[in-house]
């Protein structure tokens, strides 16, 4: 059985705006929800694991125009060109990532340096006026 959730509890699940929801469904990011008889959307597990899937790669700085490309190439189905094209987009957005990984750890690493140094001075500094 599957059990599918209003727009409301879909944003809520996901921390998206009902908003959102709306926009990515209208560009094309998600699939067309199923809609009941009175044209309320009803959210299904389907649906929300790829808006969690995509929530991710949005977390990641990927943006909407490759998350677009994404989607429609998984529209495709499990056919070599489209696993393949997915497989790329995916491993370029990695190797990005890693490299932005290795900046920000350099950068920590600086700022944990700074802030050794300011306490080294901030005791000799408390260690005068006690003096």
């Amino acid at each position: 059985m599957t059990t599918s959730i209003s727009i409301q509890q879909a944003a809520a699940a996901t921390g998206l705006s009902i908003h959102t929801l709306r926009y990515y469904e209208k560009i094309g990011l998600i699939d067309p929800v199923p809609r009941q008889s009175n044209q309320h959307r009803l959210y299904r597990q389907e649906d929300l694991r790829w808006i969690e899937f995509l929530l991710k790669l949005r977390a990641t700085g990927m943006s909407i125009q490759q998350m677009l490309r994404y989607a429609e190439l998984r529209r495709m189905g499990e056919q070599l060109g489209s696993v393949s094209e997915r497989k790329t987009l995916l491993e370029r957005h990695t190797e990005a990532l890693e490299a932005e990984l290795l900046v920000l750890q350099d950068t920590l690493a600086m700022l944990r340096d700074k802030v050794a140094l300011y306490a080294d001075m901030e005791e000799k500094l408390k260690a005068t006026l006690n003096a």
